[in-house]
């Protein structure tokens, strides 16, 4: 269980600061995990926000609705998912973008 609360700091920077935090992690930390899962947060983030307002978009064809709830709920239950897997010492991968790095 190493880096455990710089894994749970990445994972809950999505409340928080979602594009800061995993950033200056990835610029200030050397371990090789960590600079891993700040890139995966930080693309799960971009892909997220990019979806959400594509949502926003189509909502004036109805097809946006659903998927506004779908993408905000990811939004929200990914990274808490992140959160207890961190706390447990188990990697995670987020979803969407997985293990590119």
């Amino acid at each position: 269980m190493e880096n455990t609360g710089l894994k749970v700091l990445v994972h809950a920077s999505a409340f928080f600061a979602p594009f800061l935090v995993p950033f200056v992690l990835y610029l200030v930390v050397d371990d090789s995990e960590i600079k891993r899962l700040s890139i995966q947060a930080l693309l799960f983030q971009l892909v997220m926000g990019a979806l959400i307002f594509i949502s926003v978009i189509l909502i004036f064809f109805l097809i946006g609705i659903p998927m506004i709830i779908v993408f905000g709920l990811m939004t929200i239950i990914v990274p808490i998912i992140g959160i207890v897997k961190s706390l447990q010492g188990e990697t995670y991968n987020y979803p969407i973008v997985g293990r590119w790095f």
